[in-house]
C-alpha cells in the first residue's frame, strides 16, 4: 500500500507490511490512456469526451457511448486495486478491456511484461492459462464435471497430467476451505461454496494477476462477508495481484490497498482507503464515505506505526493485523498503552495508538 504523509489533522501514515515499498515494487499490471468507445464515430466522440463534453451529449452527437475514458493506472505486485463505481460506471468494461476479453479503442497495457496490443492470439492464450486468472460474478462451473475437475480444468487445458492436476485441485479446494468436496458436483454445493470453486479454479494455475468481476455481488450478505474474509486471508498468505470489481464500498474499503473511484467511465479518485475516506477528492466520492463505518472496515494495519526503538511490553493488548480498528477499540479507551498489531504468528508488526485512531474517527464524522 502507498504511505501517505500526515496531515494537518493529524492523520498519520498508513503501513502495510509487504516486504517492499510499493513505489520500490514491480508493476505487474499498467494502464496508460486507456479508451473504449462503443460506436462508429469513435474519433469524434474521443474529441468531445476530451473537451469536456457529457456522455450523454456526445452519444447524442456522434451516436457513441463512451465507457471508458482516458484510464490510468498501475498495479503493484501483491497489491490489491480495487475500482468501485456505480452500475453503468464502466468498471466492468474496464476490467474487460485490461484481460483482452473485449477490444479497447485506444491505450497502452501491459500484464505480466506483455504488451497486449503486440500480443498474438497464441500469446494471448498462454497468458490467460498460465499468469492471469478471472472470476465472475455468475459461477461459470461445468455442472456435469465434478468438483475437482472443474478447478483442474485450467491444468487440463495446459496439458498437465490427470493425477497431477487432481492432486494440485485438492490442495487448492483445502486452501479455499473445501476440503472433502472435490467427489462433488456444483449444483451439491451452495452459491457460497460454488464461488468458492471458481476462486479455487483461477489459483490452481498459480497465476500472477486475478480479475475479480463483482465476484460476491450475487450471493447473500453474510456469505458474501464470509468470502470477502476468505479473499483477504488467502491475499495475505498468497500476495497475487489482484484488480476487483466491486459497486460495494463497504466491501472495496475492506479488500483494498488502493481504491479507484469511477464515474462515466473516468477515475474521480485513485487513494489508499484511509486517504479516500478521510481526504475525498469531490462532493460524488463524499457522499460514499458519509456513511462508511470505517472502524468496522479499516484493519488495525492502516494506523499504525512502526515498532521502531520502542519496547513492547508483555502486557499489552494485542491484536492481530487483518483485524478492524473496531476490535481494538475497547482496549484503546481503556488502557494508557498502544495495541500491539501482530502478524499471524504473534510477531508484533506495529502499534496502534489511541490519537491516530482517534484523529481518523473524527476527521470522518466531519
Amino acid at each position: 500500500m502507498d504511505q501517505t504523509s500526515p496531515d494537518s489533522a493529524g492523520i498519520p501514515a498508513v503501513h502495510k507490511v509487504t516486504g517492499a515499498d510499493a513505489d520500490a515494487a514491480e508493476t505487474t499490471v499498467s494502464v496508460t490512456g486507456l479508451w473504449k468507445i462503443f460506436g462508429r464515430k469513435v474519433d469524434a466522440a474521443r474529441e468531445l469526451a476530451e473537451s469536456g463534453a457529457e456522455r450523454d451529449r456526445i452519444q447524442a452527437e456522434t451516436g457513441c457511448l463512451v465507457a471508458v475514458q482516458d484510464v490510468s493506472f498501475h498495479v503493484h505486485a501483491g497489491e490489491t486495486f480495487v475500482v468501485m463505481g456505480l452500475s453503468g460506471s464502466g468498471k466492468s468494461t474496464l476490467v474487460r478491456c485490461v484481460s483482452r476479453l473485449i477490444e479497447p479503442t485506444f491505450g497502452h497495457m501491459e500484464v505480466c511484461g506483455t504488451i497486449l496490443a503486440d500480443a498474438s492470439e497464441t500469446a494471448l492464450r498462454e497468458l490467460r492459462r498460465s499468469k492471469m486468472a478471472m472470476v465472475f460474478q455468475h459461477f461459470g462451473l461445468f455442472p456435469h464435471r465434478r468438483v475437482v475437475d472443474n478447478v483442474a480444468y485450467g491444468l487440463e487445458v495446459q496439458g498437465v497430467a490427470r493425477d497431477v492436476r487432481h492432486e494440485r485441485a485438492r490442495e487448492v479446494l483445502t486452501t479455499v476451505g473445501l476440503d472433502g468436496w472435490g467427489d462433488h458436483y456444483p449444483q451439491q454445493l451452495s452459491g457460497g461454496m460454488q464461488q468458492r470453486v471458481g476462486l479455487a479454479h483461477a489459483l490452481a494455475v498459480e497465476p500472477e494477476v486475478l480479475f475479480f468481476d463483482e465476484p460476491f455481488s450475487a450471493l447473500d450478505p453474510l456469505i458474501r462477508r464470509d468470502m470477502q474474509d476468505e479473499l483477504v486471508t488467502l491475499q495475505l498468505e498468497l500476495q497475487r495481484t489482484i484488480v476487483f470489481i466491486t459497486h460495494d464500498f463497504a466491501e472495496a474499503l475492506r479488500l483494498a490497498d488502493r481504491i479507484a473511484i469511477m464515474r462515466d467511465g473516468a477515475f474521480t479518485q485513485v487513494g489508499t482507503p484511509l486517504e479516500i475516506l478521510t481526504q475525498p477528492a469531490d462532493d460524488y466520492v463524499r457522499a460514499f464515505t458519509q456513511d462508511a463505518p470505517i472502524a468496522k472496515v479499516l484493519p488495525a494495519c492502516s494506523l499504525m506505526r512502526p515498532v521502531g526503538d520502542v519496547a513492547v511490553e508483555q502486557g499489552w493488548p494485542r491484536t492481530t493485523e487483518t483485524a478492524t480498528l473496531e476490535s481494538a477499540l475497547p482496549f484503546l479507551l481503556s488502557e494508557h498503552h498502544p495495541v500491539v498489531v501482530c502478524n499471524a504468528e504473534g510477531d508484533p508488526l506495529g502499534l496502534l495508538h489511541q490519537d491516530d485512531v482517534a484523529a481518523v474517527l473524527e476527521q470522518n464524522l466531519r
